[in-house]
């Protein structure tokens, strides 16, 4: 990432478990300065100038967003806020982080984003729950052949998506796997669950040729990722328990910080890339 580094001055949309999380971190940094506004809809405007207290500004346009002058624009807002503001922010020339990157397997959006893109404006994909990206990223070039993403979590995190009424009576005493397809579909499908199967597919094979498993497992203590991959480079198995938020079981409290260290360190990829070299 060309522009990263401590002095980034970032803006977010969507005030959340995600960004409650990135505020205590960058708070934690002595880095909240950087924090320039975060945007959410007009009706949680007492909610979000309440949470930011005066120490960054909370707005409810995007372009009072924009105007703040950010370097990068994350966003924390779930599927539907990025397909709402991620092209104004492109259009606007400036840096977009994603955090919903599930969102990228409706191909419409994915068009559509792309094409709003203006100036030198980047479309940033962090790791996120996961470890293992810059494995798969550079796999991509050395004869990657298969990519399995198996994600794991306790039965509450599936509450509120298709797999709940999967998960009655025994299911949800015991380890079920309920979805095993492709990430495309399983962003589709569960688009509050599978943005880090997403990611994967768009860091290896892409969104189709990348299988994804999803598990519900009440023994587990927190969403559990696995990625498995090989092909001509060899293989590997990366596996990460990454805990849950308290705020929101359908996220893990370490994606917060990687978005915040792929903005100091560029610890992040470009979706334009994974967009436009035959991976979706």
């Amino acid at each position: 990432m060309n522009k990263a580094g401590k002095g980034l001055r970032l803006a977010v949309i969507g005030f959340g478990a995600i960004t409650e999380e990135i505020v205590r971190c960058l708070d934690a940094r002595g880095e909240l300065d950087t924090l320039l506004g975060v945007l959410d809809l007009p009706q949680r405007m007492p909610e979000v100038r309440r949470k930011a207290a005066g120490r960054f500004a909370a707005v409810d346009h995007l372009d009072a967003l924009l105007d703040l002058g950010a370097d990068l624009v994350v966003e924390c807002a779930g599927h539907g806020g990025i397909k709402q503001f991620g092209p104004g922010v492109v259009a606007r020339g400036v840096d977009l982080m994603i955090a919903s990157v599930g969102a990228l397997a409706d191909r419409n959006f994915a068009a559509r984003i792309v094409q709003a893109v203006h100036g030198d404006a980047q479309i940033w994909i962090p790791s996120g729950a996961v470890a293992g990206i810059d494995g798969l990223l550079a796999a991509r070039t050395a004869g990657l052949k298969h990519v399995t993403y198996t994600s794991v979590k306790p039965p509450v995190a599936w509450n509120g998506t298709p797999a709940e009424s999967k998960l009655l009576g025994a299911a949800r005493e015991q380890r079920t796997a309920f979805f095993v397809d492709s990430a495309r579909e399983a962003a589709i499908r569960y688009p509050q669950n599978a943005n880090v199967g997403a990611t994967v597919a768009l860091a290896g094979l892409g969104l189709d040729r990348t299988q994804v498993k999803l598990v519900s497992d009440p023994a587990v203590s927190g969403p559990l990722g696995i990625i498995e991959a090989d092909g001509d480079f060899g293989t590997f198995r990366f596996e990460i328990l990454a805990y849950a938020s308290p705020l929101n079981p359908k996220t893990s409290v370490i994606t917060a910080h990687s978005i915040v260290m792929a903005a100091r360190e560029g610890m992040c990829f470009s979706a334009l890339s994974a967009l436009t070299i035959a991976t979706v």
